[in-house]
C-alpha cells in the first residue's frame, strides 16, 4: 500500500484527515546470534519492508487503533494508565501510550490506523516496528521531542513490562538508530554502537521465510540463557571474567576444561567463536570482501546448529540449498532459531532463479511453502 492509499483510508475510516504519516522499518540480524545475553555484539541492520501509520490527534480524548492487516480494532477514551488487554495486535501502540502517560506526558485522543509489508512472527521484528512507530509519531504530532535512544528504550520497556517478553534492545534500537546502506555493531549491554557500511554491491541480500511457527522459542531461548550463565560460573572459578565474550577463542581453548558437561562446553565455544565471527565479518564490511563475509555466514549457521542446537530442520533445509547453489556466497539463520527466517546473500543477476529453485528445493524436503524475497537495506522510523 502506497501513502496515498493509506492517507485516502484513513478518510474513509475516520471521515478526517491524517495529520501524518510515518513508516519504521523491521530488521534482521546479519550475525552476531545468542551472544547479545553473553556480552558479545551483534550486527543488525533495517530493511526496505516494515510498518505504516497515518494518525492524528483527536478533541475526543480517544486512541483509536485500526489495522489494515488485523480486524480487531480498539477504542479506548483517555486515562492515567492502561494494562494488557489480550493478544490482540493493539496491545503494542497501547503499551506505547502506557509508557508516555507514566513518563508524565499529558496525552490528547488519536486516530490511528497501521498497514505493513513485514510477516508477522517471523523474527523481522514486526513488534519492535509497531512500538518505535508509535511512539516515534506521537513524539512528532504532539511536540515531545523525544530522542531516538529514548524511543528505543521505552519501546523495549513497553516489550518488557507491558506486553511481558525478556528481549534485549537491539529490535527497538535497530529500528530507532539505522541509517541505509549500513549496518549497525552494537553491544546491547552498553548500547555503544557505530555504523558499518552495508553496500552489497553485485549482491542482493534475500529474505527467506521458514513460514514455521517458533512454539518452542521461548522455552529453548531461556533454556541457552541459563546453559550459558552455567558455563559462565564455571570458567569464573578460575578466570577474572564478566562476560563469555570476554574470551578469545585461545583463552577459551586453553581453560575449556573448567566446565566439565560436554553440553555446556558447546555453548559457549559457539558464543566465543560467534563472537570472533562479528570482528571478522566488521572486516569484511569494511574492505567489501562479500566472499569472506559469506564464509563467515555459513560458519555462524554451523555452530547454531552443531553446537547451540538452535536452527532444525527448516532453516538447515534452506542453508543445505544455499552451500550449494553456486551464485549464493553466504547464507545463515536470523533471530532466534527454531524456525523465522533465514538470510543470504545471492547475486542480483541470479535473484529469479534461486528463488524459484530454493522453493522447490524447500516445499519437497518440508513440506512447507518458503517466502523469498529480495530486501534493501532501510533507513529508520521517519516521517514520510
Amino acid at each position: 500500500m502506497t501513502a496515498d492509499e493509506l492517507i485516502k483510508e484513513f478518510r474513509n475510516r475516520f471521515r478526517r484527515e491524517p495529520e501524518g504519516v510515518f513508516f519504521c522499518p523491521g530488521r534482521v540480524n546479519l550475525i552476531g546470534e545468542h551472544i547479545d545475553y553473553n556480552g558479545g555484539s551483534v550486527m543488525p541492520c533495517t530493511i526496505s519492508r516494515g510498518t505504516y501509520l497515518a494518525a492524528g490527534r483527536n478533541i475526543d480524548k480517544t486512541f483509536r487503533f485500526q489495522s489494515m492487516g488485523f480486524p480487531a480494532t480498539a477504542s479506548l477514551h483517555v486515562q492515567s494508565s492502561y494494562t494488557k488487554a489480550g493478544k490482540d495486535w493493539f496491545n503494542y501502540p497501547l503499551g506505547v501510550f502506557h509508557e508516555l502517560l507514566q513518563e508524565g506526558h499529558e496525552l490528547p485522543g488519536m486516530d490511528l490506523l497501521f498497514d505493513g509489508d513485514l510477516p508477522i512472527g517471523a523474527g523481522l521484528s514486526s513488534s519492535a516496528s509497531i512500538e518505535v512507530l508509535t511512539a516515534f509519531a506521537a513524539s512528532e504530532l504532539m511536540g515531545l521531542n523525544i530522542s531516538r535512544k529514548d524511543i528505543a528504550l521505552l519501546a523495549k520497556k513497553v516489550e518488557n513490562e507491558f506486553i511481558g517478553v525478556s528481549c534485549g534492545i537491539m529490535d527497538q534500537f535497530t529500528v530507532a538508530l539505522g541509517q541505509k546502506n549500513k549496518a549497525l555493531l552494537l553491544n546491547c549491554d552498553t548500547f555503544v554502537y557505530e555504523y558499518l557500511p552495508f553496500d552489497t554491491g553485485e549482491y542482493q541480500l534475500v529474505i527467506i521465510n521458514t513460514n514455521r511457527k517458533r512454539a518452542l522459542e521461548e522455552s529453548k531461548y531461556n533454556e541457552r540463557f541459563a546453559e550459558c550463565g552455567l558455563a559462565l560460573g564455571a570458567l569464573k572459578k578460575e578466570l577474572s571474567i564478566k562476560e563469555l565474550c570476554d574470551l578469545d577463542i585461545a583463552s577459551f581453548e586453553l581453560n575449556q576444561e573448567l566446565i566439565h558437561d560436554p553440553v555446556l562446553r558447546r555453548r559457549a565455544l559457539h558464543v566465543v567463536t560467534e563472537n570472533a565471527r562479528v570482528g571478522d565479518a566488521t572486516v569484511a564490511l569494511q574492505t567489501s570482501d562479500w566472499l569472506t563475509f559469506g564464509k563467515l555466514l555459513f560458519a555462524s549457521h554451523q555452530s547454531l546448529k552443531e553446537l547451540y542446537e538452535v536452527t532444525g530442520k527448516e532453516l538447515d533445509t534452506i542453508i543445505d540449498f544455499c552451500k550449494e547453489y553456486k551464485d549464493c556466497c553466504g547464507a545463515r539463520m536470523t533471530g532466534a532459531g527454531f524456525g523465522g527466517c533465514a538470510i543470504a546473500l545471492v547475486q542480483k543477476i541470479s535473484f529469479d532463479d534461486f528463488a524459484s529453485k530454493l522453493k522447490l528445493f524447500y516445499k519437497k524436503r518440508t513440506g512447507y511453502d518458503a517466502d523469498v524475497f529480495a530486501a534493501a537495506s532501510g533507513g529508520a522510523v521517519t516521517r514520510i
